[in-house]
Order: structure tokens, then C-alpha cells, then sequence
């Protein structure tokens, strides 16, 4: 005959001890999540394969001051003629602080006609953006821009 063991019942110090670790790692998870992302450099860098980028011909046009960062229209133009020897190949606009760095690639041709790009995109927070542009003689070119966002975005729960 075998005797079985009495269960024994959890404690409030246990309970209470289980919700603390647990709000705990919960609370540290997201966090080591977005220090684990890379850098705006550090993806510019990876964009721009080891070549210079240089600062000018492209312009980022965004609000500096933004109320919903839910739906903030963007757009960038490059100083391009767009001709078959002279045009932009690549527009890219990549963040500082949303959960995913790249915002968005175009791909133009001179087909396009202009060197301009427009959208809507969304923003967790206040931050650095940067458009980046690809030339077809590989020159590459950027703008920096810094927004204030008074309602965040992109806050997963």
C-alpha cells in the first residue's frame, strides 16, 4: 500500500513572491529586447555596405512636432535629373526607435520621373529619423531629421 504525501498548500509569501519574479522578467524582457536592437548608425552603416554617405541632396520632409504618431505623412526628395546616366536607384527611411528599424524602401528608375517619394508611416516615440538615397554612380546621400511625438505609437502592450 502506498501512502501518498500531503500536498502541501502555497503560502502567501510564495504567491506573493511568484507575481513579483513575474512582473519582473516581464518588465525586463521588452527592455533587453530594444537594447538588443542595432543602432540608426549601425543600420545607416549596414545600408551603405563599408561606402561613404554623404550629407545633402536628399531631403526629409516631416513635421518636427507631431501630435499622433499613428499616421505621420513623410516625404523625400532628392536633387536627382533623373536621366538614364544620372538617377536615384534606392530611397530608404530607417528609425531610431520603433520596434523595426526600416521604415520603408523605394526603388526608382528614370521611368519614375522625379526623385520624390511620399507616405504615411507611425512612430513609438520622440526620435531621430534618417532618408537615405542610392545614385545610380553609387554615390549615397542622407538627411537627418529629430521629431517630437506627443502621443506615441508602434507601444506594444
Amino acid at each position: 500500500m502506498t501512502t501518498a504525501l500531503p500536498r502541501r498548500r502555497p503560502t502567501r509569501r510564495t504567491i506573493l513572491g511568484a507575481a513579483a519574479g513575474l512582473s519582473l522578467a516581464l518588465q525586463l524582457r521588452p527592455v533587453a529586447a530594444v537594447s538588443a536592437a542595432p543602432t540608426l548608425q549601425a543600420v545607416e552603416r549596414q545600408w551603405a555596405a563599408g561606402k561613404p554617405v554623404t550629407e545633402g541632396r536628399v531631403l526629409l520632409d516631416i513635421a518636427p512636432l507631431v501630435e499622433n504618431g499613428n499616421v505621420v505623412p513623410i516625404s523625400v526628395v532628392v536633387d536627382s535629373p533623373m536621366t538614364a546616366a544620372d538617377h536615384v536607384v534606392e530611397i530608404v527611411v530607417f528609425n531610431e526607435r520603433n520596434p523595426q528599424r526600416d521604415v520603408v524602401r523605394f526603388s526608382l528608375s528614370p521611368a519614375s520621373g522625379k526623385a520624390q517619394v511620399q507616405t504615411r508611416i507611425r512612430l513609438a516615440t520622440s526620435q531621430q529619423l534618417v532618408a537615405l538615397a542610392r545614385l545610380r554612380d553609387g554615390s549615397q546621400w542622407s538627411h537627418h531629421v529629430d521629431v517630437l511625438v506627443t502621443l506615441a505609437a508602434c507601444i506594444e502592450p
